[in-house]
């Protein structure tokens, strides 16, 4: 099925066909139709499915026809900083030969300067919760939306948003659509579903949890303090012209940064401690090609989209389990393929079990030769769980015999007893 049998009108045609899209995606052929029919819509997919297109490209087609006595006409929001810029700029892309003007609005920017710009006439905003919430607060009105989609709702009510959406909602007119699209689905976004959603369509085209099947997925075992050098060397030898690294704390980002270079590869890094200026002009430059890596905390797992990144490492797994799906959702995007490699240390090697679990399937583990663990290195705490252990087992022994009370004497027992008594035979004197 083609884009413009899904109903999508020539000029969005012309500008998707200059970004080379073909084919619509699974959640893309399932959604825009819905969309275009004005149904309010519970949709997941695997992150790196296409979920942009799916709301953005029908949510251009129904603001076509301008009404200059309007204001604001639909509202996107995203979680992250970086979401909310590519989802912008995927806007503009899209809407090329189209008379739509859009604004991004994020925290960390002048409001001030971002309240003028709304001024000049703004038909989509792509926003925060927190900063749009504030605009609102200054004066921003949202009575003439017809539009209200929500990205990665799953996300922003993990990071905490989810009284800013509740504030936000009821600034809307009640004749809205509404659309909610998340990675997964959890009992949350469920909740805020039966809130924000009318008769919603349902989408769901993956299970909870699950990572795109154009990803190969691979783990390294080795030790610890061999990482780094594992790290460079599967740059270096398979050459990979562009790699994501991902790590479970800011010092081992900073680290990695320091230590990489060294072996020839440029380094770009990114987490909390960075100002978001910078974050954003590393995140540019590394598309741009300026760095062959980029090192992130989990806080970019969600906020990039590269259209062709092939690979994602995870240094460090991450200290929750779904966020790995998250991490390797940046690659193997929209049909591509992608890799995603684990580097495993003796207590990772244990970790990744949970993983597994949640994903529903085997990661190959494999050893690199050079690089092999020491099979004499192990884990610090395992003497420590055995005595643990043995000492439990102790415990409910002594919990078990202490708690044998003595039977209560009754006038039952005492007549059994004496019945006993007699019938026992006696030793030979």
């Amino acid at each position: 099925m083609s884009f413009a049998k899904l109903g999508v009108f020539q000029p969005l045609l012309d500008a998707i066909k200059l970004l080379g899209y073909k084919e619509p995606t699974l959640i893309q052929k399932r959604a825009i139709s819905l969309v275009l029919q004005k149904k309010d819509l519970f949709a997941t997919a695997q992150t790196g499915t296409g979920k942009t297109a799916a709301f953005a490209l029908p949510l251009l087609q129904k603001l076509r026809k301008k009404d200059p006595n309007k204001g604001v006409r639909a509202v996107i929001l995203a979680p992250t900083r970086e979401l909310s810029i590519q989802i912008y700029k995927d806007i503009n892309d899209y809407a090329k030969f189209m008379d739509i003007k859009s604004e991004a609005v994020i925290s960390g920017k002048d409001i001030v300067k971002q309240i003028k710009r709304l001024k000049g006439g703004a038909e989509v905003i792509v926003a925060t919760p927190g900063r749009l919430l504030e605009l609102t607060q200054n004066g921003l009105k949202l009575g003439d939306v017809e539009m209200f989609v929500l990205d990665e709702a799953d996300r922003m009510l993990d990071m905490g948003f989810s009284k800013d959406i509740k504030a936000i909602h009821p600034l809307l007119p009640k004749k809205h659509q509404t659309l909610l699209f998340g990675a997964t689905f959890s009992d949350k976004v469920r909740k805020l579903s039966k809130l924000i959603l009318r008769s919603p369509a349902f989408i769901e085209t993956a299970k909870k949890n699950t990572t795109v099947e154009t990803i190969n997925q691979v783990a390294y075992l080795v030790d610890a303090d061999k990482k780094p050098q594992l790290l460079s060397y599967l740059i270096g030898s398979r050459n990979f012209p562009q790699v994501l690294v991902f790590t479970r704390t800011k010092a081992s980002a900073d680290f990695l940064a320091k230590e990489l270079p060294k072996d020839g590869l440029k380094t770009g890094v990114i987490h909390g401690d960075k100002t978001k200026a910078n974050r954003q002009k590393t995140l540019e430059q590394f598309m741009e090609g300026r760095y062959r890596v980029l090192v992130a905390t989990d806080i970019a797992s969600r906020g990039l989209d590269i259209e062709e990144l092939p690979y994602v490492i995870n240094y460090e797994l991450p200290s929750i389990p779904e966020d790995y799906v998250h991490r390797v959702g940046r690659t193997g995007r929209a049909g591509r393929e992608g890799e995603a490699i684990s580097l495993l240390d003796v207590y990772e090697k244990f970790e990744i079990r949970d993983i597994e679990k949640l994903i529903g399937q085997k990661i190959d583990k494999e050893v690199i030769e050079g690089f092999e663990p020491d099979p004499n290195i192990r884990r610090k705490d395992i003497d420590a769980q055995k005595l643990k252990s043995e000492h439990k087992r102790q415990e409910q022994k002594r919990q078990h015999l202490k708690g044998k009370e003595p039977r209560k004497t009754t006038a039952r027992t005492l007549k059994v007893a004496r019945k006993k008594r007699k019938t026992t035979k006696r030793d030979p004197k």
